[in-house]
């Protein structure tokens, strides 16, 4: 499953270059630069692989201004040529889940699960709404599970070949609802539900809303440690008359993305950071050390902090 979401990495009322969106708020002007961020995930993994970025930015030819929803068509375009045909969800916000993404995934071969909110698909609620007089129509599922807290009950609901809009042309999507109750309590939890091309049963419901659900981990294990936990997304290391600003932050998604592979795979630095606790103060290691002495290679400043801790791997 691969989770896209765009964010914004760079904003100034003073600092621009020609690669800036720019918007104007209370008759000002602000600069920015937004980017589309691409990640591998699953539900029950706490870690993202971070995939190429798509910048959002003036493109060539083009009088409009550039948005999140054309830059996720042209990564969809670069990238389907690398990933077997129908080996790919993409997942999304409800801002993506309308037709044009929709036939563009198809066209290219990849499965979707997209948010799927009220008030931005009348036309497929609507049917939705029949369908609830006829008994059977929708079909629905229920379990008990224990979250490692306490019992909830997880409520399944889905239908099948709904139109995404109205008119004769209407793509055919399926539907599925989740919603979770405390069981000691009863008080509704979580509730969400979203539009997909998997063939949704019994069997397939659970997964397809936990693939679904898995869309925030593109934000919360993705866009949140980037800003919050030391990689400084938004500080301006530079921003240039050209490209400086998007070349330094490929720079950092480079980062993150060794630093992922390291911690899946590397016993060393999983004790290290361990050891350290807050990703921060790994950051802040490794600068005083490199500050006062060299290092020939990264294994060499990874032995020397494992063996100055005097800690052992798992």
């Amino acid at each position: 499953m691969i989770s896209l979401d765009g964010t914004q990495h760079q904003a100034s009322q003073a600092i621009y270059c020609e690669q800036c969106r720019v918007s104007v708020r209370k008759e000002k002007a602000y600069y920015e630069h937004q980017v589309l961020l691409a990640v591998v995930c699953a539900p029950e993994q706490a870690h993202v692989i971070c995939l190429e970025p798509e910048f959002i930015r003036p493109q060539d030819g083009h009088k409009k201004q550039d948005c999140e929803q054309a830059a996720i068509k042209r990564w969809v375009q670069r990238h389907a040529g690398e990933f077997e045909p129908w080996r790919v969800t993409v997942l999304t916000d409800d801002l993506h889940s309308h037709q044009p993404t929709c036939e563009w995934l198809i066209a290219h071969k990849m499965f979707f699960i997209l948010t799927c909110k009220t008030e931005s698909h009348s036309t497929l609620y609507e049917e939705l709404a029949l369908l609830a007089r006829l008994e059977g129509a929708i079909k629905h599922h229920s379990v008990r599970h224990w979250n490692g807290r306490h019992y909830e009950t997880r409520v399944y609901r889905w239908a099948e070949a709904l139109p995404l809009r109205g008119g004769t042309e209407a793509l055919l999507v399926n539907w599925c609802e989740l919603t979770v109750y405390n069981e000691r309590t009863g008080e509704q939890t979580y509730h969400n539900a979203w539009i997909t091309n998997h063939l949704i049963t019994e069997q397939t419901v659970a997964d397809i809303a936990a693939g679904g659900r898995a869309r925030w981990k593109v934000e919360n294990e993705g866009i949140n440690v980037l800003k919050q936990h030391g990689y400084s997304f938004e500080h301006n290391y530079g921003h240039g008359q050209q490209h400086l600003a998007n070349v330094l932050l490929c720079f950092l998604l480079l980062a993150f993305l060794v630093h992922t592979v390291l911690h899946l795979g590397c016993d060393m630095y999983q004790a290290v950071r361990k050891a350290l606790g807050a990703r921060h103060k790994f950051f802040e290691s490794l600068r005083t050390l490199t500050r006062f002495f060299y290092y020939h290679s990264w294994e060499q400043l990874l032995t020397f902090m494992f063996q100055g801790l005097e800690l052992e791997t798992g």
